[in-house]
């Protein structure tokens, strides 16, 4: 166990990141190059193994925090491994891109500093990569039946490598020309480095997992979705939610004005060896971003790497206070202020927060060529985000991109058609507590992750890809060994106090 005093007589420190100046001379991971290890056993040490780990329900994947951080404290690295992905296909992944909703629900955040749980997971999975324990894991023998994964980002591909080791014969199906989905185009490289998804897939292909890249079921060039289903015995739904939400206000039309998603693709294409510039660059640009959530903060570090002359970050939403309210009691995840990297190299660079709170976007305004010069926005009311008279200003924009989420599945294409699916009352593709696919043509279609759910976190989507796998398996084989740690209609837990489970 760990030190049951190490609580009290040891402070939270987080593993420091690089210098601001040293990261936006490179595209290298934040963390890069920074010595972990003795830091976070030390900081495993302060983990209080609670009677009630609050931290478990604040993750959807139910990771045994407790375990691993004793394991960590000890410097038994295989044991944390082990204990780590016991249930976490892709720990490398969410303890670089994960908010963490665990540290708010750690027990000691009630009246001190939460461990600093992600810092741990993230050594863990590092740590055990460098010793060497990501072995494939191929089953011992295989059931004959075969599956289909639509779309191969974090929900897709822990789908498959569940199904995959529970001896079924696996393909996942990818539109684009690699492996990833997000992980691989929506996330920069300086949050999560490409070559731990390359090795999660080389792991992953060593298992017996077959991949298909340029695969768009259902659309032009792909199979169609309902003859892709008559070859599988089982097929799983995993595209994401990719439908993203538009900005209807006048001067939308004009050139300069990108949707945020294809400009990041555009400068991870880069990083891949695709282009030699991105094609989409804020190099010498007034860059506005519209949408405060983690998409555009993406977007404000890529901007500031590319060389912006300016960057600001617009939100509709109020600025949080530094802590918890009555509404948001601990142990929920609680909307307060927070820094993310980008955020923090913004303020070294420009020396305040990139971020503008409480306005929205009137119009944008052109120049005789036709492309954005301008933002006029206004300052709105926290409930109705109505704007105020009087508060209107026009912004320099010579590059405006749009963060503003997404709201469900993409509408185009034949997939839901040919497969059946029905839309639930938010957009996503309608399914049972199962993942079941509803108004299936045939049965054996199973939704799992942001199609189903909505747009959300890569730990509920892997959560979902494991719990999607094990209702798969039963219906193949009519029982299932497979871990399933959520429902399909499971939620985080809400400040009234309903439990994820469905309470």
């Amino acid at each position: 166990m760990t030190d049951p005093f190490g609580f009290l007589r040891i402070p939270r420190e987080a593993v420091p990141a690089r210098p601001v100046e040293q990261r936006l001379g490179d595209w290298r991971e934040v963390y890069a190059g920074q010595a972990l290890l003795p830091l976070v056993s030390r900081q495993a040490d302060r983990c209080m193994d609670c009677g009630i780990p609050f931290c478990h329900t604040g993750c959807p994947l139910g990771n045994l925090i407790p375990e691993w951080n004793a394991y960590a404290a000890h410097g038994d690295w295989r044991a944390a491994y082990e204990r780590l992905h016991a249930t976490n296909n892709f720990p490398e992944a969410t303890g670089r891109l994960c908010p963490a909703p665990c540290e708010d629900a750690c027990v000691l955040t009630i009246n001190a500093d939460p461990v600093t749980i992600k810092n741990v997971e993230q050594t863990i999975a590092d740590e055990g990569l460098r010793l060497g324990y990501m072995a494939p894991r191929p089953p011992g023998k295989h059931s004959g039946k075969t599956v289909a994964v639509i779309g191969s980002g974090p929900a897709g591909l822990a789908a498959a490598q569940q199904l995959t080791r529970a001896g079924h014969h696996v393909t996942v199906h990818e539109r684009a020309d690699r492996i990833g989905g997000l992980l691989r185009y929506g996330i920069p490289e300086f949050k999560m480095e490409k070559a731990g998804l390359d090795r999660r897939i080389e792991q992953m292909r060593a298992e017996g997992t077959l991949f298909a890249t340029g695969a768009d079921i259902g659309g032009a060039t792909g199979a169609g979705a309902d003859e892709l289903r008559s070859r599988c015995d089982a097929l799983v739904v995993a595209i994401g939610a990719g439908e993203r939400r538009e900005l209807p206000v006048p001067g939308r039309p004009l050139h300069g004005i990108h949707q945020a998603m294809d400009y990041l693709t555009c400068a991870n294409r880069v990083r891949e060896g695709d282009y030699p510039v991105s094609p989409l660059t804020a190099e010498g640009r007034h860059v506005v971003i519209v949408g405060g959530g983690d998409t555009g903060s993406d977007c404000l570090g890529t901007a500031l790497r590319q060389g912006a002359v300016s960057v600001l970050q617009l939100d509709i939403n109020p600025e949080p206070g530094a802590g918890r309210t009555d509404d948001e009691p601990w142990p929920v995840y609680p909307r307060t202020y927070r820094i993310s990297h980008a955020h923090e190299e913004a303020r070294g660079r420009e020396g305040r927060d990139p971020r503008l709170f409480a306005c929205a976007t009137l119009a944008f305004e052109g120049d005789a060529a036709g492309r954005v010069r301008a933002l006029h926005l206004t300052a709105v009311e926290p409930v109705a985000r109505s704007p105020l008279a009087g508060t209107e200003q026009v912004i320099p924009a010579g590059l405006v991109l749009l963060a503003l989420g997404f709201s469900g599945p993409e509408r185009g294409g034949g997939l839901r058609e040919q497969l059946g699916l029905e839309l639930d009352e938010r957009g996503n593709f309608a399914r049972d507590a199962g993942f079941a696919a509803a108004g299936g043509r045939a049965p054996g279609v199973f939704v799992a992750g942001d199609a189903g759910r909505g747009q959300s976190l890569v730990v509920w989507a892997i959560a979902e890809g494991r719990a999607a796998a094990a209702a798969v398996d039963r219906y193949l084989t009519g029982s299932t060994c497979l871990p399933a740690p959520v429902a399909a209609h499971d939620r985080p837990m809400t400040a009234s106090g309903r439990m994820r489970y469905g309470l």
